[in-house]
């Protein structure tokens, strides 16, 4: 009975060690898990061992130095709070090429797993004894997408110690395929006998060293195929956090974006483009600081402008906070059809002017573009309402209005890009990591992009 199926019915199998001698060199071999171990190769001389039968049978000899593994053989070490033991070393590659090694675990009560590394990570892996769903392209397991990889490779046994449930010797090939998502690989090995799929889970760093004292490297570059982006984590985290902020930056900005109404008033506009000059006010302004918005409208303007030059004067002192604006409206027709351009109206903002009573001095001036310019709204109709001037008034005016309290937009603008700037160096280093990790794929960059786009709460754990 397989030792997972006596875990599951609640035995406890004693752990079975019996000593044997190697037909080849002499030298005595302990068979770790006795009774379920199949072949063994000699930790001295390498030669393989049946082992099945109670006459130790010879598979093959071979006389060269055995391997200095990671991990000895015989080595216990604990992962997600099981205590394995590694009984077996294989080195494979691809035709000699890209070679990757896997140490066999076994725990009486939990059966086997097998630890994977290339050099650049581990992988604990786990045979499974269902078969995934889907075709060539994505295939499911447990409700999970895991995109292709690597298709259509061989991979070969280079080297073998230890012992195996399976009689395996040097030569042997297998076709595979491996399927990825962040923080997992699934793998299909198959030949001409059977088809089998193993499920690995990327292991952190410091569980690796923790259970078996190994010193994986940090950062391994090119990433593992089903490495995630140690990036991708703090993007969602910090958009959250950086999406709640400027929000309320947003909010804050229309909140203040209006202000208190100071005066509203209208000035006669002439026809010609004489200067012409008043004073409005007097204006208070009763904190210590703050942002002084005048606008101006000229509902009759059409091809022209207007000239408009602002002296906020204190009452007290003298001292005078300038600012100057022309509103220019323009209108054709040309043979792409109707245009317009420019805006009857023009708003200008003087920053942290102090508290005090104020004048508004206003300096202004009207100028017809051309002969067909106008000042004054055509049928006495007001552009801004769209209804008939009260009063029978001709629309030839200006319009100030001066509110207290307005913001600069432009100082909100660069705060959200302030805001946001350390996305996108992060960003370009998530690029750069899955572009760099998917250049590794037999498919490319684009085949397993979707692998790794989604939300994965197991990329948080990595």
């Amino acid at each position: 009975m397989p030792p997972e199926e006596q875990a599951d019915r609640g035995t406890t199998p004693a752990r079975a060690v019996k000593a044997l001698s190697c037909p080849g060199c002499g030298g005595t071999v302990t068979l770790r898990a006795a009774g379920y171990t199949v072949t063994v190769a000699c930790q001295y001389c390498g030669s393989l061992l049946d082992v099945a039968n109670p006459d130790v049978r010879l598979i093959s000899q071979y006389h060269e130095a055995v391997a200095e593994l990671e991990i000895p053989l015989g080595t216990r070490g604990t992962l997600r709070g099981v205590e394995w033991e590694a009984i077996g070393f294989l080195e494979k590659s691809e035709g000699g090429n890209y070679p990757w090694h896997e140490y066999l675990l076994f725990n009486p009560y939990h059966g086997y797993r097998w630890l994977v590394t290339n050099g650049r990570g581990w992988s604990l892996g786990e045979m499974l004894v269902r078969t995934p769903g889907g075709g060539r392209g994505t295939v499911w397991l447990d409700d999970q997408a895991y995109a292709p990889f690597f298709a259509d490779a061989r991979s070969q046994v280079d080297y073998v110690l230890g012992e195996f449930y399976w009689r395996v010797q040097v030569g042997e090939e297998v076709a595979t395929d491996d399927y990825v998502r962040p923080g997992w690989m699934l793998s299909r090995e198959a030949n001409d006998k059977e088809v089998s799929w193993t499920l690995s889970e990327l292991l952190a760093p410091k569980e690796i060293k923790q259970a078996f004292g190994v010193e994986p490297p940090r950062n391994p570059w090119p990433p593992l195929p089903h490495q995630p982006s140690p990036y991708g984590p703090w993007l969602r985290r910090a958009a959250k956090v950086a999406g709640a902020a400027a929000l309320f930056l947003l909010l804050l900005a229309f909140v203040f974006s209006g202000g208190n109404v100071l005066l509203s008033q209208k000035l006669p506009l002439p026809g010609d483009e004489q200067a012409r000059t008043a004073t409005l006010g007097p204006l208070t302004l009763n904190r210590p600081y703050q942002v002084v918005s005048i606008t101006a409208r000229v509902p009759g303007l059409e091809n022209g402008w207007v000239d408009l030059e602002y002296a906020l004067v204190d009452r007290k002192t003298q001292e005078s906070f300038e600012a100057y604006g022309a509103a220019e409206r323009y209108s054709g027709r040309d043979s792409d059809g109707d245009w317009t351009e420019g805006s009857r109206s023009k708003e200008v903002k003087i920053a942290t002017v102090p508290a005090g009573s104020y004048d508004l001095v206003v300096d202004y001036s009207g100028h017809k573009w051309s002969q067909y310019g106008s000042l004054t709204p055509i049928a006495g109709i007001n552009p801004i309402t769209g209804a008939p001037w009260a009063g029978g008034q001709s629309g030839r005016e200006l319009l100030i209005e001066v509110r207290q309290g307005s913001i600069f937009w432009i100082n909100v603008g660069i705060a959200l890009l302030l805001l946001f700037i350390p996305f996108l160096f992060v960003i370009r280093r998530h690029v750069k990591f899955e572009q760099a990790r998917q250049d590794e794929s037999d498919f490319g960059r684009s085949g397993v992009a979707a692998a790794f786009t989604s939300d994965d709460d197991d990329e948080e754990d990595d």
